[in-house]
């Protein structure tokens, strides 16, 4: 839990935060800022109502952009745009600045980011920062958040994440979709088509795949319980009884969450409410389930 502030400390914090708007100083003071913005809870406040300092981090953040394409964004780069990322994840994991954020729709000049595809190391962190502001976003209960992040198309980015990218930015973003297939705004959005449905499910099914080559019980977990949310709505139930991956109905995962009681839970509760899958499994055939329309 951070610590409120002393006298002092403000009269640290304060200064630095109106440098921002330096140029000259910027660098500095985006890696000095970064490291202190879990002692101050007020920072997110201070950043979002001083004068320039918002436009400041966005310019961070649009310099960037002649980087990506073709890719060549350097690790110092990298490092310095992420810097400025992570004070606006403060601004959107704080109570009072969450609403104003998504207002100015600010989540929108990341999405260039998390739609790179270089594996390089600073495009990866690039993505990964990114992600977390998303992730602060979702962390609370918020519909608000949800419908925002639907109509701004975040879920076919996260998706392609989710196929391709490190094992720490697979997991951040498939939390993403969990959060918002949580929200049962989110939830009928995802269902409310075969393909919707399909390119969700078709990426969690690629996923378990991979993890029985790369097992990681943390990325699992978070699968399992998109699946979990899924069987909720009833088309997408049905569908599942013939598309649920064997390895999920098996004990292939059995010995990675022999001390996850949490996941054991989960998956024995999906397998309860999508059934054996036999049934499908005998016709030879994968159908839609409760989706009528062609994907």
């Amino acid at each position: 839990m951070a610590l409120t502030p002393s006298s002092g400390e403000m009269e640290e914090l304060l200064p630095l935060v109106k440098q921002l708007t330096d140029p000259d100083q910027r660098e500095i003071v985006l890696l000095e800022l970064s490291k202190k913005r879990e002692s101050f809870p007020e920072l997110a406040p201070i950043l979002w109502h001083s004068v320039g300092t918002v436009a400041a981090l966005l310019q961070e953040i649009v310099s960037i952009y002649p980087l990506l394409t073709p890719p060549t964004l350097t690790a110092h780069a990298s490092n310095r745009v992420c810097n400025a990322l992570a004070l606006l994840q403060c601004v959107a994991s704080h109570a009072d600045t969450r609403q104003p954020f998504l207002n100015a729709q600010i989540p929108l000049f990341l999405y260039p980011f998390l739609n790179t595809q270089s594996k390089s190391r600073p495009f990866e962190y690039l993505r990964l920062t990114s992600l977390g502001v998303i992730g602060a976003l979702v962390k609370v209960d918020d519909a608000d958040v949800i419908s925002f992040l639907l109509s701004t198309e975040i879920i076919p980015l996260c998706l392609r994440i989710m196929e391709t990218g490190s094992e720490l930015s697979k997991t951040v973003a498939t939390f993403i979709v969990q959060k918002i297939l949580l929200e049962e705004t989110g939830l009928n959005y995802v269902c409310a088509t075969a393909e919707r449905f399909y390119a969700v499910s078709t990426v969690l099914a690629n996923m378990v795949q991979l993890l029985q080559i790369q097992p990681s019980v943390r990325l699992l977990k978070h699968v399992v319980r998109c699946y979990l949310r899924l069987a909720d709505h009833p088309r997408a139930r049905e569908a599942l009884k013939t598309c649920l991956p064997q390895t999920l109905r098996d004990d292939t995962f059995g010995p990675a969450l022999h001390n996850d009681p949490t996941v054991q839970k989960w998956l024995s509760q999906l397998l309860n409410t999508v059934g054996s899958g036999e049934e499908g499994a005998a016709n030879g055939e994968m159908n839609d389930g409760g989706f009528g329309e062609v994907r």
